[in-house]
C-alpha cells in the first residue's frame, strides 16, 4: 500500500479515532445480572414510519434491497423538530462525532456506519442518514442479512435504556427489542454462523438472540468477531487476539505479529486486524500465520473485512480521520469519505 491516506472534510476533528474520542462512550459497562429474556414484542417508535414492509424474522432470507435510497424524510418517533426521522438525507460528515463499528453489508454493497448520532451510510462519496438517532455503541450484519445493534436511544426513540439487543429487518429504517432491553448495552457485538455474541461486562453468546449464556473470557473484548461458517469467536483484548472454537468455553491467544486492537473474519479462515496506529495484518490460515503490512494509516476506530468471490480480502476502515477501503494484500489505499 503506497498511497497517503487522505485527511478528508476536515477529518481529524470529523471522524476522530483518538482515546479520548471513543473513551466518551466505550468504556466497558458494568456486568449486568444474568437473565434469559424473552423476546420484546413492543415495537420502537420507527416501527410506525410508513416504510416497506420488514423482512423476515432471524433465520429467513433477508428482505430485498431497494434500488436506489429514498431521499427525504419518514413520518415517524423520532422527532428532529418536524416529528420526522432522516431516512436517506445526506448529512455533513462534521456533525457525526465518532464511529463505532464499521460494516459492508449495505444494499447494494454500501459502506455503513454506525455512529453515536445513529445509522448511516456512504454513498457515491456522501453520507446518508438511515433511521433514528440511536448511539449504536455495537453494531453487526447477521448472515441473514438483518442489521444487530446496541446502544443508547435518543430522543423521541421508544426503546429501553440501555436498549440490549436490537434488531432491524428493513436496513436499519426501524428497530425492535430482541432481548435484554433495559438490561445490557452491548460495547462489542458480533453475529456469524448460528452465533451472536455481545459483551456488557460480561461475554454474552447466543443461538438466536433471545436467551443468553455467559461465558469467561480472559480480558474484556475490545472487538468481538463470529466467523462466518463455524462460528469461532475472535477478540482483541490486552491480553493478546483470542480464538474460541467453543463457544467461549475455551479460549487460545493468537500468536499476532503486532498488538491487535481490533479484528475481524473476513471469512470462515481469514482474519484481518488493526494495530491501534492502523497498521494492517492479514491471516490467511486461522492465525496460524500472518503477513504485516507496512504502512501505518493513522489511528483507527472501526474495521470490517471480507472475501470476495474471487478470493481477495476487502478491508474497510476507519482510520487515520478518513473512511479507506483496501483490497488485496498490498492494495492501495482508496478513500470513501
Amino acid at each position: 500500500m503506497n498511497q497517503p491516506v487522505p485527511r478528508l472534510l476536515r477529518a481529524a476533528a470529523v471522524l476522530s479515532a483518538s482515546a479520548a474520542a471513543i473513551a466518551a462512550c466505550s468504556a466497558p459497562p458494568a456486568p449486568t445480572p444474568d437473565a434469559e429474556a424473552s423476546p420484546n414484542g413492543t415495537p420502537s417508535a420507527p416501527a410506525a414510519m410508513s416504510a416497506p414492509a420488514a423482512g423476515p424474522p432471524a433465520g429467513g432470507s433477508p428482505a430485498a434491497a431497494p434500488d436506489a435510497a429514498p431521499s427525504g424524510r419518514v413520518p415517524g418517533s423520532a422527532p428532529d423538530g418536524d416529528g420526522d426521522v432522516p431516512v436517506g438525507v445526506a448529512v455533513d460528515p462534521a456533525s457525526i462525532s465518532h464511529v463505532h463499528a464499521i460494516a459492508q453489508g449495505g444494499p447494494g454493497g454500501a459502506v455503513l456506519l454506525a455512529t453515536h448520532e445513529g445509522l448511516a451510510r456512504i454513498e457515491d462519496g456522501r453520507l446518508i442518514a438511515w433511521g433514528p438517532p440511536i448511539d449504536l455503541m455495537g453494531f453487526a450484519v447477521a448472515p441473514d442479512g438483518s442489521y444487530l445493534a446496541s446502544g443508547h436511544p435518543g430522543a423521541g426513540v421508544d426503546l429501553p435504556e440501555p436498549a440490549g439487543l436490537i434488531r432491524s429487518t428493513d436496513q436499519g429504517r426501524t428497530w425492535t427489542v430482541a432481548s435484554r432491553g433495559g438490561e445490557s448495552d452491548f460495547h462489542a457485538l458480533g453475529a456469524g454462523a448460528g452465533t451472536i455474541a455481545g459483551f456488557d461486562g460480561a461475554l454474552r453468546v447466543s443461538a438466536d438472540g433471545r436467551s443468553w449464556d455467559t461465558v469467561d473470557i480472559p480480558s474484556p473484548p475490545r472487538s468481538l468477531a463470529v466467523a462466518p461458517e463455524g462460528g469461532a469467536l475472535l477478540a482483541a483484548t490486552e491480553r493478546g487476539l483470542q480464538l474460541s472454537e467453543d463457544g467461549g468455553a475455551t479460549w487460545d491467544e493468537l500468536a499476532a505479529p503486532e498488538d491487535l486492537v481490533l479484528a475481524d473474519w473476513a471469512d470462515g479462515r481469514t482474519i484481518v486486524g488493526a494495530t491501534a496506529a492502523g497498521r494492517l495484518a492479514t491471516s490467511r490460515d486461522a492465525g496460524a500465520s500472518w503477513s504485516l503490512h507496512g504502512e501505518e494509516l493513522g489511528p483507527v476506530a472501526a474495521l470490517s473485512a471480507e472475501v470476495s468471490a474471487d478470493g481477495t480480502v476487502e478491508t474497510v476502515l476507519v482510520a487515520g480521520g478518513g473512511v479507506v477501503r483496501i483490497t488485496g494484500a498490498e492494495g492501495a489505499v482508496e478513500p470513501l469519505l
